[in-house]
C-alpha cells in the first residue's frame, strides 16, 4: 500500500504562524498552547478561533475557573480580528466554574462532553487549567484525580471530529512530567524573554506531528490587529541563481546625488546595490543620505528613510523635511527601546510595498543598537545581514551610514566588521594638516564593478558636499599621519 493519508491544513489567521507550523494547523489535531500569565495564550486562541469559525466549522470555547467569559470578551473585542456577529451562531462560550465548584473533575468532563455533543463544533478550546490545579492543591480534589482528569480530557479531545486546543500555564518542568504532552499532537509555547529592563515576546513550536515545522524561538508582537509572528528566515534566493538566468555584467548606474561620488564610482551606484557610508561625527554622512534621497525624488523615485537618532537633529535638515512633506520620502522610526530586527524589517518592508520605493536610507547603524533589545544588540551583524538581505531580494538601492571611532591612526571603515555585508563602501575621514582639519573620502569597494581608488578631499558648504576634482597630494591620510607627497 503506497497511498498516503493526506492531512488537511487550516490557516490560523495569525501572520507568520503558518510558516512556523509548516503550512498551517493539521485538521482534527489536538494542540497544547502553553505559557506564563500575560504571554498571549488567550489572545492567540481567540485569533485562531475567529479566523476559522464559520457556518462550516463552529467553535466551542470552555473557560475553567479562569476569567469570566464576559470579562474575556470585553478585552478580546478590542482586537480587529474580533467579529461579534460570529458569537452565538458560530462561537459559543461555556463557563465551567460552577461545575467544578459543585462537583468533581469527572463531572466537569461529562459537562464538556454534553456541550460538544449538543453543539457539534469543529473547533474546541479549553482555557485554562491554572485554577484547576490550584483547586486540587487546596484539597478540593486530589492531584492524582487531576492528572487522571487531564489525561482523560486529552484522550477524548483527540477522538472528537474537531480541531482542539488546551490552553494552560505549563512550565517546562510541568510539561516534561505531564502525560498531556504525550496525547497532544502539537505544542506551542509563548513567553517573554526579559533582559536589561526590556522584554521580547517569543513563540516556539515544541512539537507538531506529521509536519516539518520550524524549531527555535521566534519573535512575536501583540498589536491592535492581534498577534503577529516573525519567523527567523532569510528571503528566498534571487532569481539570478537559477540555471539559465543571464548575468547582468553591466548594471545600470544611479546617481548618488553627489557628482564627485558618482565620478569616483565611474558612473554612480549600481542599481540594487547597498552602499555603506562610513565616517566620524560631522563627516557629512546624513548630508550624503539626504542627497541620495533627493536624487531619487528628482527622477520620480520614492524613498524610505529609517532614522535612529533624536528628531531635533533632523528638524534642522530643511532639505530632508521638504522631500518628506512633499511625499517623496516616507520616514520609519521607532520610540521603542526593545526593538527586534523582525519588527524593524516588517515596518521597513511595509513602507516599501506601500509606496513602491526604490531607494532606502538607514541612518545610522551606530544608533540602531540603542533601540534594539539586548539579545538582538549582542549580534548586530546578524541583524544587519538579515535587513540587507531583504533589501537585496527586493532590488532596492540602499545607503546605510555608520559612525566610526574618532581614532584616525588606523584604517577602520566600520564597527563589528560590517563592511563585508554591503556591496559598496564609501569612507569619509578627517585629517589634521597645516593647522586645519581637512576632510577626505575614498571608495573602498564596489562589488562586481570598477571604481576609482583616488583619495579625494571634499568640503561641506551650504550647497552640500563638494568633492575636489583631483586626487589628494597627501599621503598617510587613512592612518592619521598626512604628509605632502612628492
Amino acid at each position: 500500500m503506497t497511498d498516503k493519508v493526506r492531512l488537511g491544513l487550516l490557516e490560523t489567521g495569525v501572520p507568520g504562524l503558518d510558516v512556523l507550523l509548516g503550512g498551517g494547523l493539521t485538521e482534527y489535531s489536538f494542540t497544547l498552547i502553553a505559557g506564563a500569565p500575560g504571554s498571549g495564550k488567550t489572545t492567540l486562541a481567540h485569533q485562531i478561533m475567529f479566523a476559522l469559525a464559520g457556518p462550516e466549522r463552529r467553535a466551542l470555547f470552555f473557560t475553567v475557573l479562569g476569567e469570566p467569559p464576559l470579562k474575556m470578551l470585553r478585552y478580546q473585542q478590542q482586537f480587529s480580528f474580533f467579529d461579534m456577529d460570529k458569537v452565538g451562531p458560530f462561537i459559543r462560550y461555556v463557563n465551567l466554574a460552577d461545575d467544578l465548584r459543585a462537583g468533581h473533575f469527572l463531572g466537569v468532563l461529562e459537562r464538556i462532553m454534553r456541550e460538544v455533543e449538543d453543539f457539534g463544533p469543529g473547533l474546541v478550546f479549553v482555557d485554562s487549567f491554572r485554577s484547576v490545579m490550584q483547586s486540587a492543591r487546596a484539597g478540593n480534589e486530589g492531584l492524582s484525580d487531576l492528572q487522571q482528569f487531564i489525561q482523560e480530557l486529552g484522550s477524548r479531545m483527540a477522538t472528537w471530529q474537531a480541531t482542539t486546543f488546551l490552553i494552560g500555564e505549563y512550565s517546562q518542568a510541568d510539561v516534561e512530567a505531564n502525560p498531556i504532552i504525550t496525547v497532544a499532537d502539537g505544542m506551542l509555547t509563548l513567553y517573554q524573554a526579559a533582559d536589561d529592563n526590556s522584554a521580547l515576546r517569543k513563540l516556539r513550536v515544541n512539537k507538531m506531528r506529521g509536519q516539518a515545522h520550524m524549531t527555535g524561538a521566534h519573535t512575536m508582537r501583540i498589536g491592535d490587529d492581534g498577534i503577529r509572528v516573525y519567523p527567523r528566515l532569510l528571503p528566498p534566493l534571487a532569481t539570478d541563481r537559477l540555471p539559465g538566468t543571464p548575468v547582468d555584467r553591466n548594471p545600470c548606474r544611479i546617481p548618488t546625488g553627489v557628482p564627485g561620488v558618482d565620478e569616483l564610482m565611474h558612473g554612480g551606484l549600481p542599481q540594487g546595490h547597498t552602499m555603506l557610508v562610513s565616517g566620524p561625527t560631522g563627516a557629512g554622512k546624513t548630508i550624503m543620505a539626504t542627497r541620495f534621497l533627493q536624487a531619487g525624488a528628482a527622477l520620480g523615485e520614492k524613498g524610505v528613510a529609517l532614522f535612529f537618532e533624536k528628531g531635533t537633529a533632523r528638524l534642522r535638515n530643511a532639505e530632508l523635511a521638504k522631500i518628506v512633506q512633499q511625499g517623496h520620502v516616507s520616514v520609519v522610526e521607532s520610540r521603542s527601546l526593545s526593538l527586534s530586527v523582525e519588527e524593524l524589517m516588517d515596518e521597513m518592508c511595509s513602507a516599501i510595498d506601500r509606496t513602491g520605493a526604490t531607494r532606502v536610507v538607514i541612518d545610522s547603524l551606530s544608533e540602531i543598537g540603542l533601540y534594539l533589545a539586548p539579545e538582538v544588540r549582542a549580534d548586530l551583524r546578524v541583524a544587519v545581514f538579515r535587513t540587507l538581505s531583504e533589501l537585496a531580494k527586493r532590488g532596492v538601492s540602499a545607503l546605510v551610514t555608520v559612525g566610526t571611532e574618532d581614532d584616525y591612526t588606523r584604517a577602520s571603515f566600520s564597527p563589528d566588521e560590517l563592511c563585508f555585508l554591503t556591496d559598496a563602501v564609501l569612507s569619509m575621514r578627517y585629517a589634521e594638516f597645516d593647522g586645519a582639519i581637512r576632510k577626505f573620502m575614498t571608495v573602498v569597494k564596489v562589488r562586481g564593478c570598477d571604481h576609482s581608488c583616488d583619495l579625494r578631499e571634499y568640503t561641506i558648504t551650504a550647497e552640500g558636499i563638494e568633492v575636489y576634482p583631483k586626487g589628494s597630494q597627501l599621503n598617510g591620510v587613512l592612518v592619521g599621519r598626512p604628509t605632502l607627497g612628492r
